[in-house]
């Protein structure tokens, strides 16, 4: 199944959302005034447009997520990775470290993650 996009704004409701989840629709309304300046409507509009999409589920006013955060992420990576790199994941990690200076510790763990497979190593 592939993951629904998910857009900026929709992207930093969703942060909200899994930090508090489960969470009452009312709860997460205010949450989104105080943190994101919206009103009351537009946190119900952007529930009722990511449940329609399968991102969340909005059941007896509380609202869980059915897609995670990583999963989000992945999907943005990969189509960023397809418009941008042309599929490309080495022009890809080309053009993220290219103009940075990386520690040898940042470094040892990007190998790290390689080497398993994309899965960071448990400490």
């Amino acid at each position: 199944m592939q993951t629904p996009k998910v857009f900026e704004s929709e992207y930093r409701f969703c942060l909200i959302m899994w930090k508090h989840e489960p969470v009452q629709s009312a709860e997460l309304a205010r949450l989104c005034a105080e943190e994101l300046g919206w009103r009351r409507t537009t946190t119900y509009t952007v529930i009722k447009r990511l449940a329609e999409r399968g991102v969340l589920k909005n059941e007896n006013s509380v609202v869980t997520s059915l897609v995670s955060k990583e999963e989000v992420q992945r999907a943005e990576v990969d189509e960023m990775m397809t418009k941008t790199f042309e599929g490309s994941l080495p022009a890809f990690i080309s053009a993220f470290v290219s103009g940075r200076k990386l520690s040898e510790k940042e470094v040892e763990e990007i190998k790290s993650i390689i080497e398993n497979g994309g899965k960071e190593k448990e400490e």
